[in-house]
């Protein structure tokens, strides 16, 4: 078991899902009877994982009566606590708003509850903060490419029109509180503001994965994961 904690951001609008998941928020979408949510923990906790914290925002009541509903069951044995943003905060706020409310200290992990990776834990907790899971794609243009050389992140390309290979940030990331200790911003972007700066300042590292990835934010993805379930 780790002693990591895991931070998972769960408070978006899934707006993109809504057309065919419209009741409950993107991390509760159904899948085979139970929410999507409860194959993330699962997974988590078989790869070592027993501390969790919720970053909740939109229809947050909803997730944390999951939550409580399987305290004991798949969360039988870990730590968890959530934190409600006050206002929607963007990844890097709710990380920020999550690291002084909770007086987070030294490393910990951060993931996407809308994104499954099958696996990854064990590689970014060997890695040294900060670190970001990547992992290659056919069509990285929809999420956006990160660019290396060797294990160095040196800059991110915004998404495009582009269908070509390439790596993209796998939603899974080992940063050090002392990033988020000194900002001044309270509304701001992971993906904008955080990570591009560490690029440039040729603090992050990538580390490459080769397993599962699915973004259920659309509703091919959201398909194709119950279809993985079932499979």
């Amino acid at each position: 078991m780790y002693q990591h904690t895991l931070l998972i951001l769960s408070g978006g609008f899934g707006t993109r899902l809504k057309s065919v998941v419209s009741e409950v928020p993107k991390p509760l979408a159904p899948v085979n009877g139970r929410p999507f949510l409860y194959y993330q923990i699962k997974n988590w906790t078989r790869q070592g994982l027993t501390r969790f914290i919720f970053l909740l925002y939109n229809q947050s009541e909803l997730i944390i009566n999951f939550l409580t509903s399987e305290k004991d069951g798949i969360l039988k044995g870990c730590e968890v606590k959530w934190v409600v943003e006050p206002e929607p905060m963007g990844t890097g706020g709710a990380v920020a708003y999550s690291v002084n409310h909770l007086n987070i200290e030294g490393d910990f992990l951060v993931t996407n509850a809308d994104t499954w990776l099958g696996s990854g834990i064990d590689e970014i907790i060997a890695s040294q903060a900060p670190s970001m899971a990547v992992i290659k794609v056919e069509n990285s243009g929809r999420y956006g490419s990160v660019k290396l050389s060797g294990d160095q992140i040196v800059s991110f390309e915004e998404k495009s029109e582009r269908t070509d290979a390439g790596w993209i940030n796998a939603g899974l990331c080992k940063l050090d509180a002392q990033i988020f200790k000194a900002t001044t911003e309270t509304v701001f972007s992971l993906e904008q503001s955080i990570f591009p700066a560490l690029a440039k300042q040729g603090a992050l590292k990538g580390v490459q994965l080769t397993t599962g990835f699915i973004d259920i934010g659309v509703p091919e993805d959201y398909f194709r994961f119950i279809k993985l379930i079932n499979s």
